[in-house]
């Protein structure tokens, strides 16, 4: 799952680096990424985050209590429901844009021809929502048959619709950033078209069924709507930094979200795909009442989240500016967009720790079908961010907020990890702490390294790219020699494991 979404991710970039290279960091490029907010939120909300965490349980549950017709059947139910549903809010969506772009984006009320291809923007990337959604229930459906690597890899053609789309059509339109609007929407059809052969082959099928009141289907909504509440945190957070980032100056906007899409490499990679693999396994532990293993998987889990996410946090914060100016710095982005990127950059990656602990923690409270806990949880971090917001955007600006967002993840994150171990009694807290412990001390150790080695005026100019990709890879893997021996050293029990697991494949081969 992971490689799926290593492989997707690096589409993405790509996608992003093209992006950069055609709209830089400016009003145009503010107004896309703003109008895409809304139907990437409900994404969150309503289609991947909310319906994995209802959807999985919940059909783990039939299959192992009804057998295969009636998942099969409830999958179907689903189908037609979201069809209606979801259909029903692109529309309303497609025709409250104007509303709905006031709302997110205040500041560009005085700029009209800004305000104005914000809400074309949104109407047509709004449909991409019921094709996401459509392309979430087929992943649910695969990842309960323990189906993971075509479900990661679907998102990488929503990016690979979106290159083809800016390359090959954007002089041909009268307002060149439609072509990445019509670019969204058109890979939003072929992520879940992506995924039906496989769909087919697992032995589902799709078709009408209007049987809405199906207790599995019952179920799921109760599950779904706090669920929904609960994993909006980090999207709502999102929301909030882009309606006051809409108050900055231009680029604010672009700065919050390319910083954000490098964050998003790890946390979707390890933190996204580690809460969706462990989601089906914790389920079948929670029907059977074993809360021993249970306990043992989500204490596993976690740590080795915190191996992979805490190096990777080091690495971006020390090597900052070179990744943005080797990624984004050509064209229309220029050394002052790197700069902005960079900062928003350094204050997002220090939470990366608790954003991917919280995957974890959450898909362990919906394995044992409690999404109240987390939502209550949930809404004191949108308040924690909300007033830490308004007290740091004055003084840091865009950082500021993208600094405030790290706060209320790591606030999210210690409530629930009280919450569990009083609904577990006990989560094997000193073997995680002592393993954060030695993982940060490590990941200290590289990220010096990596600062000191690549801190130069080099990486204030464009150009040059070989030679940067030469010396920033270089770096890398000097950093991650670094970490692996350190690790070792401190006798980590993950090192160990990982290393055994590579061991293991070299001698099967």
């Amino acid at each position: 799952m992971s490689v799926a979404t290593f492989i997707s991710r690096i589409l993405g970039f790509a996608r992003d680096m093209i992006f950069a290279f055609y709209f830089g960091a400016t009003g145009i490029s503010d107004t896309f990424f703003q109008a895409f907010k809304i139907p990437n939120l409900l994404r969150e909300l309503l289609a991947e985050g909310s319906m994995s965490a209802a959807f999985i349980p919940v059909l783990t549950e039939y299959r192992e209590k009804q057998g295969e017709f009636e998942t099969n059947r409830l999958v179907k139910i689903t189908f037609t429901f979201i069809i209606i549903v979801v259909g029903l809010v692109c529309l309303a969506g497609v025709f409250l844009s104007p509303a709905i772009v006031a709302a997110i984006a205040p500041g560009f009320l005085g700029s009209p021809e800004k305000f104005s291809l914000t809400v074309l923007l949104t109407r047509i990337m709004f449909p991409f929502l019921l094709f996401v959604s459509l392309a979430a229930l087929t992943m649910g459906a695969l990842n309960t048959k323990k189906v993971f690597f075509v479900p990661a890899l679907a998102p990488a053609m929503l990016n690979i619709t979106l290159i083809i789309s800016i390359v090959f059509f954007e002089s041909r339109t009268q307002q060149p950033i439609v072509a990445a609007a019509i670019g969204v929407l058109v890979g939003g059809l072929v992520q879940f078209a992506f995924q039906l052969p496989s769909f087919f082959r697992s032995g589902y099928s799709l078709g009408i069924d209007t049987a809405f009141r199906h207790p599995g289907l019952k179920k799921m909504f109760l599950l779904l709507v706090p669920a929904t509440l609960a994993l909006s945190v980090s999207q709502i957070n999102i929301i909030v930094s882009s309606v006051l980032a809409s108050y900055l100056p231009h680029g604010s906007i672009t700065y919050l979200f390319y910083s954000m899409r490098l964050i998003q490499f790890p946390v979707g990679i390890f933190g996204v795909a580690m809460g969706m693999a462990v989601l089906p396994l914790l389920s079948e532990h929670a029907v059977k009442g074993d809360l021993d293993r249970l306990r043992e998987d989500f204490s596993f889990a976690l740590r080795l989240l915190f191996f992979i996410a805490i190096p990777s946090m080091a690495g971006l914060i020390a090597l900052k500016e070179p990744i943005v100016n080797l990624l984004f710095q050509r064209g229309q982005f220029t050394y002052a967009a790197t700069q902005g990127t960079a900062e928003a950059l350094l204050f997002y990656s220090i939470g990366i720790w608790s954003i991917v602990g919280v995957r974890i923690l959450t898909a362990t409270f919906y394995a044992m079908q409690d999404t109240k806990t987390p939502v209550k949880i949930a809404m004191i971090g949108v308040v924690s961010n909300i007033i830490l917001s308004a007290a740091l955007m004055g003084p840091l600006r865009h950082s500021g907020l993208a600094l405030a967002n790290s706060l209320a993840s790591g606030i999210n994150f210690f409530l629930l990890s009280l919450f569990l171990k009083k609904k577990l009694q006990r989560i094997d807290a000193r073997k995680i702490i002592k393993s954060f412990f030695q993982i940060s001390l490590a990941s200290l150790a590289m990220g010096v390294t990596g600062w000191a080695v690549l801190h130069g005026e080099l990486w204030e100019k464009s150009g040059a790219t070989p030679i940067k990709a030469m010396y920033l890879s270089g770096t890398m893997i000097l950093c991650i020699i670094i970490y692996v021996a350190a690790t070792t050293i401190m006798k980590n029990d993950e090192m160990h494991y990982v290393r055994g697991v590579i061991m293991k494949k070299l001698a099967k081969r």
